[in-house]
């Protein structure tokens, strides 16, 4: 899916945006600058992984950082590419959930059942230790 979502951006000329950065970008745009503490809990995710998510789009060209209200701080802000296309990015969003939304009335089993399950799954045992488990009964992996 996210590859198909790539291919609408390239095809509106959107270069270097991955699908992953989209939450946040949009995110921002509705919000206003916001340290990487403030932006990760308002996607739910943890400070490490948006502060290397961020880090990711400042390169990409999508946002920059800015001091913050003390010298500790800085803020995450969009640049102007970004400002240029958020309104894109939000009516691609809106149509990317319409489309699952499709997909999940198609389908006896929906998605975002799907996801709740795995998540469930991977509460009683990670993935890591179901990896690890198999591996230690491979003689191959000695």
């Amino acid at each position: 899916m996210d590859a198909d979502i790539a291919r609408i951006y390239a095809e509106k000329q959107i270069d270097g945006l991955k699908p992953s950065y989209v939450l946040e970008l949009l995110r921002l745009h509705a919000e206003g600058p916001m340290t990487i503490t403030e932006l990760a809990a308002s996607v739910g995710r943890t400070h490490s992984a948006l502060s290397q998510k961020v880090a990711a789009m400042r390169a990409a060209g999508w946002v920059r950082t800015v001091p913050g209200h003390d010298a500790r701080s800085k803020k995450v802000t969009l640049t102007d590419d970004a400002r240029r296309v958020a309104g894109r990015l939000a009516a691609e969003w809106r149509a990317t959930e319409a489309a699952l939304a499709e997909i999940e009335a198609e389908i006896p089993y929906p998605l975002s059942r799907v996801v709740t399950d795995i998540e469930q799954a991977l509460a009683r045992k990670s993935f890591h230790d179901r990896i690890a488990e198999k591996l230690a009964a491979d003689p191959a992996w000695e």
